[in-house]
């Protein structure tokens, strides 16, 4: 379908309903999201992401999903990502679904072992093998900011140890914003306390919010902006814990970060950071037209 005709059909109605709609369901440690292949087509009008990732990320109305992500062309790098929440915003960078995305693109015959994937937050580059039949990915995540300008937070310098709703408060840019606290225990209430922290002024653009505790490994549970809960994993939260662990001491430069959907690898290269973990394949599935019948609906 030309692009020409997509604009036609949004015209004549508020939901665009394609002829066949063909996702994906993966998940990176049970952070799961829908894929959708826009590599040769464009499958879903700019205009449409948006509200497509509201409804389709609904876990009783929709597939459900941590959020959507969209594999585009790149004329910069060898593919191009990006990830809409359940929200309707666009994050810059995801690193649980920058892996399912390398899993698709490599099975599909898009690339080999080793390429580049434009995003938000740049150009990322990656590695993929097999690790006893599990599919596995090495990402480059280039290296982290404690910079407040870029994390953004207010003020400057860096953003280590701070009083914030009572609390000690860092925070580090790992491709987005990242808050890190860390407990003795995590039996917490954290979507409660974290919701003060990811709206506080201190980030004006918001912060994802990691609460971590130090034993042998780092132990985490995150609450993610634009999903607006806790989920079971994040990979750019795993990067941003280890990341200020090891600026305060706690840990060297191979840590293992176990999140309550599985671990993460997190090496350091001086200043650069690798994050590796798996992706699976869930299933394969088609929209209905009974469906796209029903988005007309608010939710």
């Amino acid at each position: 379908m030309k692009l020409a005709d997509v604009s036609e059909i949004e015209a004549e109605s508020d939901i665009f309903r394609p002829r066949s709609f063909v996702f994906t369901k993966m998940h990176g440690n049970g952070n799961d999201f829908i894929l959708i292949d826009e590599m040769y087509h464009e499958l879903l009008p700019e205009l449409q992401k948006s509200s497509f990732a509201v409804r389709c990320c609904h876990r009783n109305f929709g597939i459900g999903g941590d959020g959507v992500l969209f594999l585009v062309r790149s004329n910069r790098a060898d593919l191009g990502m990006r990830l809409f929440q359940p929200d309707g915003s666009e994050a810059e960078m995801c690193g649980n679904g920058i892996r399912c995305l390398a899993k698709y693109a490599n099975e599909a015959g898009y690339i080999d072992t080793s390429f580049s994937v434009e995003t938000l937050a740049g150009i990322i580059t990656i590695e993929v093998r097999e690790i006893e039949n599990c599919f596995w990915a090495k990402v480059d995540m280039g290296s982290p900011s404690f910079y407040r300008p870029s994390i953004p937070a207010i003020g400057s310098g860096d953003f280590l140890m701070e009083e914030l709703e009572g609390f000690k408060v860092s925070a580090v840019n790992t491709g987005v914003p990242h808050a890190v606290i860390f407990v003795d225990d995590l039996n917490l209430p954290i979507s409660e306390i974290a919701l003060k922290i990811r709206h506080n002024l201190a980030f004006p653009e918001g912060a994802n919010v990691n609460f971590v505790k130090v034993d042998s490994q780092l132990e985490i549970r995150t609450f993610e902006r634009g999903v607006e809960a806790e989920t079971l994993s994040c990979g750019t939260g795993a990067l941003a814990s280890a990341s200020v662990a090891r600026r305060l001491g706690f840990v060297g430069d191979d840590v293992q970060v176990e999140t309550r959907g599985g671990p993460l690898m997190v090496h350091f290269e001086g200043e650069k950071a690798f994050m590796e973990g798996p992706a699976v394949t869930i299933y394969t599935g088609e929209i209905s037209e009974e469906y796209w019948s029903s988005c007309s609906q608010e939710l």
